[in-house]
């Protein structure tokens, strides 16, 4: 028996695939939204034995995510979860940059889970239950050059997890943030490979984050087992920082 969908932001590949993969194993149905084909997403969530959709969606813009959330309406079960993954993290000195490269850094991961939210809350609402799971990021505690942007992106998230919790859990929502720590995949890689050899080492934990490191916690916020966790921030790096 389905839990009911679970809604996923760039899960086409990395950390947002395997939260898929995680979530269809714990018995949800699937629909990722992402910029580019999710045709390896589907086929691990379909190996769970579990339905899938997928759209390619802008997911700053409000006419692209309202209308994912009438495909996913049409054609899957009732959403129970929203994971808001979708994220851009370009590596740049203040000096650097520009008002555009600001303007998208914020647009897509905040704007992005603004407007998600605003389009599967009331489907929540009317249900009288929905997990909402933003994902933040630990450089917001953390001295890291050249991530303004992306840095005041993520405390936005924070902030905007705390809030909207206060407003939707008298109608059964919980919504909470996951940061994860600096987290080995392919895309973060290409990025800058040096930093993968000294972060870990101030881990508490002292070796690489992978994907499956995290995606326990996601479940967790998903699950009825967070019926009671709500407006909080769950680090996921191996102990290097502390809340």
């Amino acid at each position: 028996m389905s839990k009911g969908t679970a809604v996923i932001t760039g899960a086409a590949n990395g950390i947002g695939q395997a939260y898929a993969q995680r979530l269809a194993a714990d018995g949800f149905d699937i629909a990722v939204a992402d910029v580019v084909d999710a045709t390896a997403t589907r086929q691990l969530v379909e190996a769970e034995g579990r339905q899938f959709f997928s759209a390619i969606v802008d997911v700053t813009s409000p006419e692209s995510t309202k209308k994912f959330a009438s495909e996913v309406a049409a054609h899957m079960s009732p959403v129970a979860a929203l994971v808001n993954n979708a994220g851009i993290y370009p590596w740049k000195s203040f000096e650097d940059t520009d008002y555009e490269t600001w303007k998208k850094v914020i647009s897509v991961n905040l704007d992005g889970a603004f407007l998600m939210s605003k389009a599967f809350v009331p489907v929540m609402k009317n249900n009288h239950f929905g997990r909402i799971v933003n994902v933040a990021s630990t450089t917001f505690w953390l001295n890291a050059p050249e991530m303004t942007a992306y840095i005041a992106s993520k405390g936005g998230v924070i902030g905007f997890t705390r809030a909207l919790a206060s407003e939707v859990g008298a109608f059964g929502i919980n919504v909470n943030a996951i940061a994860p720590g600096l987290t080995n995949t392919k895309t973060m890689h290409g990025i800058n490979e040096d930093i993968f050899e000294y972060l870990p080492k101030q881990q508490a934990i002292p070796r690489m984050i992978e994907s499956q490191d995290i995606v326990g916690v996601v479940s967790f916020l998903c699950s009825t087992d967070s019926g009671f966790v709500t407006g909080q921030t769950i680090a996921a790096d191996g102990g290097q920082i502390r809340i």
